[in-house]
C-alpha cells in the first residue's frame, strides 16, 4: 500500500531551477546581465549550491514525518504515536531433552538456569523449570540462547548436547527442536509495516489486519502472515520468516502464545498456527549473450546467475506470490542477456497461505547470438 503512494516533495530541489532563480533575481536587482564567466555569476552559483543542499536537507527532514519515508529514530517516533515500539533483539529458543541415567523412585527437577552448549560454545539456558515424573527416563525443557540475535538460530536436533551445569541423574542432553526465533533489532521495513497495521490492533484480533499485526509482533523474523477462516469460528495463521524461511515449532508456538492472549483473541475464535504450505518448482532456462558483448561475457554470466538467485528469493519472500516466469525473464534480461528461453517454471497461481520454493535449478549459457 505504501509503495503505491505518489512521490512527494515539500520544496523544489532542482539544481537548474534554483541556480536560474538566484541569477535572475540578481540581474533584476543589479540591472545588468551576467556573462558565463562573470566572477559575480560564479559567486552566485556557489551560493546556489548552498541553497540546493539546504533544500535537500529541508525536504528530507519534512519527509521524516511521513511513514513511507521515515527511517531510523524518526520511524521510532512515529511508532510511539500509535503505541507500537520497535522490537528489540530477541534470543533463539529450542527445547532440550534431559536424559536420565536410570529411572528414579522420586521426581527429578530440572531447574531454570541450567545451561547446555553447542560444540562451538553457543550457550542455551533452561527458561522454565521442568519435573521428570517418577519412573520416566527423560524430561523436555524450554531453553533460550544467552546471546540475543541470529547467532542462536539453526542448531538442528542433537547439536546442543553438552551440559554446562552438572545435575544428579542426568546422563546426557540434546535439543529436540531446531533453534529459531533469534533476531537482531527490528529493521525499518518490517517495523514500518507493523506501524501501518497498528490501527487494526485497536480492535481485538478479529479482523485479518489485527491478526496479522499481532502475529508479526511475536517475532521480528516474521515478514508475512496469511490469515484465513477455513470454517466458522476457525482462524488459521501461517507466518513466513525473513528470506522465505519456513518457521519451525518454536516460532509457531511464539505466534500462538501471542494471538491467544485473552485480551487479543475473541472468545469464540479457535486459532491454529501452521507453517506455510510450500509449493516447489524447478527452473530450467537457456540464455544467450549478444555478440557485441562478447568481451563482457564472463561478467554477464555472473550477473545472470545472481539474477536467478535473486528471483528465487523474490519468489519466496511473500506468501501467495504466484510462480511467475515473466519475472524471471525480466531479471535475466536486465542482467544483459540478449535472449532467454525458459522451459520451467510455468505460471502457477498460489493461494495466500502458500509459498513458492525453488527445488532444482538449471541455468545454461547458450553462447553468443547476433540478435
Amino acid at each position: 500500500m505504501l509503495a503505491n503512494l505518489p512521490s512527494i516533495s515539500f520544496v523544489d530541489t532542482d539544481a537548474a531551477n534554483i541556480e536560474a532563480s538566484v541569477i535572475t533575481m540578481y540581474e533584476a536587482i543589479a540591472g545588468r546581465t551576467l556573462a558565463q564567466g562573470d566572477p559575480v555569476r560564479l559567486f552566485l552559483q556557489a551560493v546556489a549550491m548552498i541553497i540546493i543542499q539546504q533544500r535537500v536537507l529541508i525536504n528530507d527532514s519534512a519527509k521524516q514525518n511521513l511513514l513511507a519515508y521515515a527511517k531510523d529514530d524518526k520511524l521510532d517516533h512515529l511508532g510511539v504515536l500509535v503505541g507500537v515500539p520497535r522490537l528489540d533483539a530477541s534470543a533463539a529458543e529450542t527445547t532440550i531433552r534431559f536424559n536420565l541415567s536410570t529411572a528414579q523412585p522420586q521426581v527429578v527437577t530440572i531447574p531454570a538456569g541450567i545451561r547446555g552448549t553447542t560444540p562451538n560454545g553457543v550457550v542455551f539456558q533452561v527458561s522454565n523449570p521442568v519435573t521428570v515424573p517418577i519412573g520416566d527416563l527423560y524430561g523436555d525443557a524450554p531453553a533460550e540462547c544467552l546471546t540475543a540475535g541470529e547467532i542462536g538460530n539453526g542448531y538442528v536436533p542433537g547439536q546442543i548436547n553438552q551440559l554446562v551445569d552438572p545435575l544428579p541423574w542426568i546422563q546426557s542432553i540434546a535439543n529436540i527442536t531446531e533453534s529459531e526465533g533469534g533476531a537482531d533489532r527490528e529493521l525499518d521495513d518490517p517495523y514500518r509495516e507493523r506501524i501501518r497495521l497498528a490501527p487494526e490492533s485497536f480492535s481485538v484480533a478479529g479482523p485479518d489486519g489485527a491478526y496479522r499485526f499481532w502475529a508479526m509482533s511475536a517475532s521480528q523474523t516474521i515478514v508475512d502472515v496469511s490469515v484465513r477462516s477455513p470454517a466458522p469460528v476457525e482462524v488459521e495463521l501461517r507466518p513466513l520468516l525473513t528470506g522465505g524461511e519456513i518457521p519451525g515449532t518454536e516460532i509457531l508456538d511464539m505466534v500462538y502464545a501471542t494471538v491467544s492472549d485473552k485480551e487479543i483473541r475473541p472468545l469464540t475464535d479457535r486459532v491454529s498456527v501452521l507453517a506455510p504450505e510450500a509449493v516447489s518448482y524447478d527452473v530450467e532456462l537457456v540464455y544467450y549473450i549478444h555478440k557485441d558483448n562478447a568481451t563482457q561475457s564472463q561478467t554477464i554470466q555472473m550477473a545472470v546467475n545472481q539474477a536467478v538467485i535473486d528471483y528465487e528469493l523474490w519468489q519466496k519472500s511473500k506468501l501467495g506470490r504466484d510462480i511467475n516466469p515473466s519475472e524471471l525473464i525480466w531479471r535475466v534480461r536486465a542482467a544483459s542477456a540478449d535472449r532467454v528461453e525458459v522451459t520451467l517454471p510455468v505460471f502457477l497461481k498460489l493461494e495466500k497461505y502458500q509459498v513458492a520454493i525453488a527445488r532444482n535449478v538449471t541455468v545454461t549459457y547458450g553462447g553468443l547470438t547476433d540478435g
